[in-house]
């Protein structure tokens, strides 16, 4: 009796630990960079907190007992169950609003390209696939540049603005557009980020710092922050990173952005990481969903979804939006 009593606490230790850590660095918001990288993961407190539950139940059930070494920690699994269902039903519940009748669609990509290790060729033919109008592009370098021309970008999007970055560096941040761009400001950020015109609509194209340099993390999405209130761009597009449950992001809804998401409805949809990066949860696939394509209130989306790129740590988005 006593080894199965203890492996059942190491069970809920090992399910419950997490997720309130989880849970306390969403609440908190905290300053340290791997702290703050760690609220990317919220979501998966739902499953670490339903398991939990769901074995303190079946345990009280059998035992036929519900004192307090099983009651406190179920009342813990059930809190945090409900806590972290909060924070993520908006990504399947909320107001789906439709275009207007007749709104010319325009398709939307952004793809981080990972130092230019992307496959350029790939994601041209993704983008002549979808039927893709305005591309925003991520960690594009001087030779992932070639590669999509090769391919024949410039005969599939032949306006563009931004500079590609050198070979291995994170530091291009372009924009390609079927219709003619104007470049109207590139943001005072670390990565830099482009406030392009093209199409009837204004693009911010953005890539703050990561999380990992949380005080670069926090003055790129202020300063980005600061270009849309002044701006006032119909669309954001690019890898964030950072996710819903982010007070950046949070901040960005507040002024009247919504993610393709959340407009379609879309639920879960991570993008990152793809190819094993990030230790154990890297394992596990794309757990956080970081990249995004923003769009103000005087537009709708009808689809969303994600694609996926040889080479890149990150999934492309894909959205469909059209006027209200």
């Amino acid at each position: 009796m006593r080894i199965r009593d203890a492996a059942l606490a190491g069970a809920c230790v090992a399910l419950l630990a997490p997720g309130v850590a989880l849970t306390l660095c969403r609440l908190t918001e905290p300053s340290w960079g791997r702290a703050v990288q760690a609220v990317a993961f919220t979501p998966l407190g739902l499953p670490l907190y339903a398991a939990a539950l769901v074995l303190l139940a079946v345990v009280m059930v059998v035992r036929r007992t519900v004192g307090v070494p099983y009651a406190l920690p179920a009342a813990v699994a059930a809190a945090g169950l409900v806590l972290h269902a909060l924070w993520f039903a908006p990504q399947v519940t909320g107001d789906v609003p439709d275009p207007a009748a007749g709104a010319e669609p325009v398709v939307v990509m952004t793809a981080n390209v990972l130092r230019g290790r992307g496959d350029g060729a790939q994601l041209v033919a993704q983008a002549r696939e979808h039927e893709v109008d305005l591309l925003a592009v991520q960690e594009i370098t001087e030779s992932s540049l070639a590669e999509m021309e090769e391919a024949g970008l410039a005969e599939l999007l032949p306006h563009r603005e931004g500079r590609p970055g050198v070979d291995g560096d994170v530091a291009g941040t372009m924009v390609f557009s079927d219709e003619p761009t104007a470049l109207v400001d590139v943001l005072d950020t670390v990565l830099g980020a482009l406030v392009v015109d093209t199409a009837g609509l204004r693009l911010i194209a953005a890539h703050p710092m990561a999380p990992p340099w949380p005080d670069l993390w926090r003055s790129d999405h202020a300063t980005i922050l600061a270009a849309v209130e002044e701006r006032g761009p119909d669309l954001l597009a690019g890898d964030f990173n950072a996710t819903p449950d982010h007070a950046p992001m949070r901040a960005l809804e507040d002024a009247g952005y919504r993610s393709s998401v959340d407009l379609t409805n879309g639920g879960f949809q991570p993008t990152w990481p793809v190819n094993g990066t990030f230790g154990l949860i890297g394992l596990l696939g794309p757990v956080a969903q970081i990249d995004h394509v923003l769009v103000s209130d005087d537009w709708a989306v009808t689809e969303s979804r994600t694609s996926r790129l040889d080479g890149s740590d990150h999934k492309p988005v894909i959205a469909l939006v059209a006027r209200r």
